[in-house]
C-alpha cells in the first residue's frame, strides 16, 4: 500500500512539473541549452576517445608490438658532410658505406640474440600491364618473415615456398585491391601478371587489412592491400640490385660508387650517390617489449661499425611513437571533459536559477499547497521532479546532438568516432546527478517558506 502512495505521489509530482515546464516552453529550453550542449559534448568526447583508442589499437596491430624498423637514408650530397678535403688541392678522403643490404640482415640474426625475426624489404614504384593498359603500382621484394612481422594474413592461396624463394622464381602474392582491378569478378590464384618486363604468377591473395590515412601519415606504413609481393632474391635476379654497380654517375638506381669532380686546380667535391641501399626497409622484430631499446642500441652500433662510421640510416621504434601519439590524444580529451563540464556546470547554475525564479513566482502556491497539508517532502519531491525533467530532457536533446556531432566530425575531419551505449547511459546518469544537485536547493527553500507569509505574498 505504501509503494502504491508512493507511485501515484511521484506521478502526480512529474504530471504537474510537466505543466509547468509547457507553460514556460521558451525559459525552460534556454535553462536546458547547457545541459544539451554538456551532454553532447560528454558523448563527442567519449566518442572521439573510444576511436582513438581503437584507432591505436589498430596501428599496433599494424606495426607490430615488438618491432624495429630501420630505414636508409640516401645520399643528398651533402657539401658539409665531414669528409676531409684539402684546401691545398690535395686528394681528399672520402668515407665510403656499402649502404644498408642482406649483409647487414645476416649479421644482425646471427650476432644479436634478443632478436626474434628478420623482414627486409625493397620497394620499387613501377606499373603492371592488363589489357595493354598500363597501371601504377608499387612491387615489394620480401621474405616470409614479412608477413608475420606486418600481421599480414594470406587469405587465398600460400606463402612463398623455399624453392620458389631460394631460386628466384616469377611468383607473386598480390593485394586485394589488385586482385579486383585486374581480375573483377574472378579468381586471381593461378593466373599471370606481367607487372613491368617480367610475367609473375599469382600464387596468393592477402586478407584486405584497412589502413587509415592517418596511419599511413605518421607511422610511414603503405596501403598494403595495393602492393605485389614478391620473393626477395626474384626481386634482384628479376629487377634491380643496387649492389651492382652501374655506370650512372649519380647512381639513381645502380652501382654504389663515388664520383669525384673538379679539375687539377680546383678543389674536389663528392658528387651523390643516390639511392646506393640494397634494401629499403629492415623490421626487427624481438622476443619482448622491454629489449625495444637495448637492441635498438646495439643494431645501431653494429651498423655504424659496417657502414664505416656514417650514419646513412633511421632507426624507429613505431610503439614508442604510437605511446606519444596517445599521450596527444589523452590530453585532447581531457581539455574536452573539461569543457564538458563547465558546460554541464553552466547548466546546472542555469536550472537553479530558473528554479529559483520559479519559486519566487509561486510563493503564493506553495503557501496554499502547505495550508491544505502539504508536507515539506511532498513540496521538495515536487521541484525537484521539475529540475531533474528539465535535466532529462536537455539530456535526451543533447544525446541526439551528441550522435548527429560525432558522425558529422568523423565525415569531416576523418577523425574515427565511436558512439557507445556507455557512454548515451553515462550521459543520462551526469544530466539526472545535474539536475538532482542543482534541484535540492531552490526545493529546499520552497519547503522551508513559511505558510501564512507564503499566502500573503503578492
Amino acid at each position: 500500500m505504501t509503494n502504491k502512495i508512493f507511485l501515484e505521489t511521484l506521478k502526480s509530482n512529474f504530471s504537474e512539473a510537466v505543466r509547468v515546464i509547457m507553460a514556460n516552453k521558451v525559459r525552460t529550453f534556454l535553462t536546458a541549452l547547457g545541459i544539451i550542449f554538456g551532454v553532447a559534448a560528454v558523448i563527442t568526447m567519449l566518442a572521439i576517445g573510444k576511436g582513438a583508442e581503437q584507432e591505436i589499437l589498430a596501428q599496433l596491430e599494424l606495426v607490430g608490438v615488438n618491432n624495429i624498423v630501420v630505414t636508409p637514408i640516401p645520399d643528398e650530397a651533402d657539401e658539409n658532410e665531414s669528409d676531409s678535403e684539402e684546401e691545398d688541392g690535395a686528394t681528399e678522403t672520402i668515407r665510403f658505406s656499402k649502404g644498408l643490404d642482406l649483409l647487414d640482415v645476416e649479421s644482425i640474426q646471427k650476432n644479436i640474440s634478443t632478436v626474434k625475426k628478420l623482414s627486409p624489404e625493397i620497394i620499387m614504384e613501377t606499373y603492371m600491364i592488363k589489357k595493354g593498359r598500363q597501371s601504377p603500382v608499387k612491387i615489394i621484394g620480401v621474405t616470409n618473415s614479412f608477413f608475420e612481422t606486418s600481421n599480414v594474413h594470406i587469405g587465398q592461396g600460400e606463402n612463398f615456398s623455399e624453392v620458389q624463394a631460394v631460386n628466384a622464381m616469377p611468383v607473386c602474392i598480390i593485394g586485394e585491391k589488385v586482385a579486383k582491378k585486374l581480375f573483377t569478378g574472378e579468381n586471381a590464384l593461378g593466373k599471370n601478371i606481367k607487372v613491368k618486363d617480367v610475367w609473375l604468377k599469382v600464387i596468393g591473395i592477402i586478407e584486405e587489412k584497412l589502413i587509415s590515412e592517418t596511419a599511413q601519415e605518421n607511422l610511414g606504413i603503405r596501403d598494403l592491400n595495393q602492393d605485389i609481393y614478391i620473393p626477395i632474391k626474384t626481386f634482384l635476379v628479376r629487377y634491380r640490385d643496387r649492389k651492382i654497380i652501374s655506370d650512372q654517375p649519380l647512381d639513381l638506381g645502380g652501382g654504389g660508387i663515388i664520383v669525384i669532380s673538379g679539375n687539377d686546380n680546383g678543389p674536389k667535391k663528392r658528387k651523390p650517390r643516390g639511392n646506393y641501399h640494397q634494401i629499403d626497409k629492415l623490421t626487427i622484430q624481438v622476443n619482448n617489449s622491454n629489449e625495444l631499446k637495448a637492441t635498438a642500441e646495439v643494431v645501431s652500433k653494429m651498423l655504424r661499425r659496417k657502414h664505416n662510421g656514417m650514419l646513412d640510416f633511421e632507426i624507429t621504434i613505431p610503439i614508442n611513437l604510437l605511446k606519444q601519439q596517445q599521450k596527444t590524444k589523452q590530453i585532447f580529451n581531457i581539455v574536452l571533459s573539461i569543457i564538458a563540464g563547465i558546460s554541464l556546470l553552466i547548466g546546472g547554475i542555469g536550472i537553479m536559477n530558473i528554479m529559483l525564479a520559479s519559486i519566487l513566482e509561486r510563493t503564493k502556491e506553495i503557501g496554499i499547497m502547505k495550508a491544505i497539508g502539504a508536507t515539506k517532502q511532498d513540496i521538495i519531491m515536487q521541484f525537484l521532479s521539475e529540475s531533474i525533467l528539465i535535466s532529462l530532457s536537455g539530456g535526451i536533446i543533447g544525446c541526439i546532438l551528441g550522435i548527429v556531432a560525432s558522425y558529422i566530425l568523423e565525415l569531416a575531419t576523418d577523425i574515427e568516432t565511436i558512439v557507445s551505449m556507455g557512454s548515451i547511459l553515462l550521459s543520462f546518469l551526469v544530466a539526472t546527478f545535474i539536475g538532482l544537485a542543482f534541484g535540492v536547493l531552490p526545493a529546499k527553500s520552497a519547503a522551508n517558506k513559511n505558510p501564512i507569509e507564503a499566502i500573503r505574498h503578492e
